[in-house]
């Protein structure tokens, strides 16, 4: 069994030796700056255990996440949340239903779940474009004005880095030797794991304001501010809509702009 208290020392060692700015991944906003992030968080990463997903149904022929996006995400949740080697979908558009109620059904929380945990929604648009946020705890709808979740909060989009891109990064790191180079198209070719990579673009909680999260029955968002939503969703899971907020700082989030068609939807309990 993976020893969560030993891991937790052997973090907090790590992240002893680094300034205070490289010790939180919460502050880097892309792939870019966590790449620079590398080089201090490598004992840290050695530490967890890769994660696994657990809930697709073997129907399901469209699942929005993948183990290489979790990777990229899970630096940036709190350090007890990273620790956790399971994720749980709890609720699929395809193998739900299409339904804001479904949603939120599926997402209740009982008796029998842990009490600190994290929840992951993934959107998928028309241009195939994913995105999402990270919550603190479960969606859920309130009636009357009221906002909730904490600063652990975070938005997020991710693309998918084509293969020619990774060979175009190899021949610039591997120039002075061809074989090199060629060993390791060959792993691009042949690897399932070495096939896809991810460039994260993250959005954490700004301290603006507290609009962190807002579910009604009538529809699901994320971040507010100068009237517009930072991520929302309707109640029948078929249209949204993304715009710049202060809450999280972020750009638009879909691919087809501020207002997109939701393909598919996930919503992932880390722990």
């Amino acid at each position: 069994m993976f020893n969560v208290k030993g891991a937790l020392n052997r973090l907090r060692t790590t992240w002893s030796n680094s300034e205070e700015s490289d010790r939180d991944p919460r502050h880097l906003k892309s792939s870019d700056d966590l790449s620079n992030y590398t080089g201090s968080r490598m004992s840290y990463e050695e530490t967890l255990p890769p994660v696994t997903l657990l809930g697709y149904s073997p129907k399901t022929k469209n699942r929005l996440l993948h183990p290489e996006m979790c990777d990229e995400l899970r630096p940036l949740m709190p350090t007890r949340i990273q620790l956790y080697t399971e994720w749980t979908l709890l609720y699929s558009l395809e193998q739900h239903g299409a339904s804001l109620h479904s949603l939120y059904d599926k997402l209740r929380e009982d008796a029998s779940t842990p009490r600190r945990v994290g929840y992951v929604l993934v959107i998928k648009d028309r241009k195939d474009g994913i995105f999402g946020a990270y919550s603190n705890e479960p969606f859920h709808p309130h009636e009357h004005m009221r906002y909730s979740g904490n600063g652990e909060c975070f938005l997020w989009k991710m693309e998918s880095v084509p293969n020619k891109i990774l060979r175009a990064k190899i021949r610039e790191d591997k120039d002075e030797d061809l074989n090199d180079v060629n060993d390791d198209e060959d792993k691009i070719n042949n690897s399932g794991t070495f096939n896809e990579s991810w460039k994260l673009c993250a959005y954490p909680y700004t301290g603006a304001n507290d609009f962190m999260i807002y579910c009604t029955s009538k529809f699901l968002s994320l971040g507010a501010g100068e009237g517009h939503y930072g991520l929302w969703c309707d109640d029948g899971l078929m249209k949204g809509v993304t715009n710049p907020t202060q809450t999280y700082g972020n750009d638009v989030l879909s691919r087809e702009g501020r207002k997109f068609t939701i393909m598919g939807l996930e919503v992932w309990r880390v722990g």
